[in-house]
């Protein structure tokens, strides 16, 4: 597997320009109404079905929202406006579409994202002080239903020129929304204070596994992708478009934090000085915060909210028109 580098800035300006492209295929489309000649809507009644299949390549960026994601306050683990736009990661999918009706597709796909979160980001005090990071590689599997709930239709069915015969119309572009399921792999790392990154998990940071603390989590989850999708068509072949798509999870360990602080000496015990570190990493700026108060009850690390991520991706398609009969076509002349 080969990874493509990309740096913060050139993720940023790939969140921008990717909403300049939504407006640009927008206005582009009303130009599409008089020029568009190629055929690629459906001008008759089954011409949808030569369209049913189509090969997706995509590729974006990925955000996260969870313990470790969000702005100057506490993080949320849903809302867009949380985002921490210097953390986008490069997402990446290959997927294919059947329709099965004019208004209705099945989407599968492979997605490739890395999500990251870092409190040293933030100026609200009790994350600053908490002083955890992390990034993650997800792969994921998905498959989603598709509704297309606004379209625009024109064009002639023939490129004629000087013809005032019948007007056909043909769809060059669509709104979608969509909702599915999928399955995805993760396995935080978080930075260590001297550099170079450590996996997490295996270091039981919040004593999975101990006498009172959690169960060990599982590297594997299931996702709840939900969206919506803009497609425009080019002709019978091509589509461009762009989608978001957010997805909700059954985990809160993305980040590898969701409890409370454990006991620092048992999990030195158990685990090593490393765990010990990558457990508490704090600053100190605020006396107390990550120990157990007079009661004995221990201190909060994160929230028990799920995690979720989402993506923003430009998308080229490829369709597969089934091939013509040409026995059949010169027996008609």
């Amino acid at each position: 597997m080969f990874f493509i580098k990309f740096t913060t800035y050139h993720l940023n300006y790939l969140l921008r320009i990717s909403i300049h492209i939504v407006i640009l295929l927008l206005i582009s489309t009303f130009s599409l109404q008089t020029g568009y000649s190629q055929g690629a809507g459906f001008t008759r009644a089954n011409e949808w079905k030569k369209y049913r299949k189509e090969i997706t390549f995509q590729a974006g960026a990925a955000q996260f929202l969870g313990d470790l994601g969000g702005l100057n306050k506490v993080g949320t683990h849903f809302s867009p406006v949380d985002l921490e736009i210097s953390l986008t990661r490069p997402a990446i999918t290959a997927g294919y579409r059947y329709k099965f009706t004019k208004n209705f597709n099945w989407f599968s796909s492979f997605n490739y994202l890395v999500v990251a979160g870092d409190d040293k980001l933030t100026t609200e005090p009790f994350r600053n002080n908490r002083n955890l990071n992390f990034k993650s590689n997800i792969f994921e599997l998905s498959t989603r239903a598709e509704l297309a709930f606004f379209r625009n239709k024109a064009g002639h069915r023939y490129n004629i020129r000087n013809t005032s015969g019948k007007r056909y119309k043909s769809n060059t572009w669509e709104l979608l929304g969509f909702i599915g399921i999928g399955m995805f792999y993760y396995n935080p790392k978080g930075k260590q204070p001297g550099g170079g990154y450590v996996k997490l998990r295996r270091l039981h940071t919040e004593g999975q596994g101990l006498p009172g603390g959690p169960k060990q989590y599982s590297n594997v989850s299931v996702s709840i992708p939900i969206g919506i999708a803009f497609r425009a068509m080019l002709n019978k072949y091509w589509s461009v478009g762009i989608e978001i798509n957010y997805r909700k999870t059954f985990t809160d360990y993305i980040d590898d934090v969701s409890t409370v602080y454990y006991d620092k000496y048992k999990l030195g015990q158990a685990y090593g000085p490393t765990s010990v570190t990558m457990s508490d990493p704090s600053k100190g700026t605020i006396t107390g915060a990550t120990s157990p108060d007079a009661a004995g009850n221990a201190a909060q690390r994160g929230d028990k909210q799920k995690d979720s991520y989402m993506g923003i991706q430009i998308t080229v398609g490829r369709f597969f028109p089934p091939k013509r009969n040409k026995t059949r076509l010169r027996s008609k002349f």
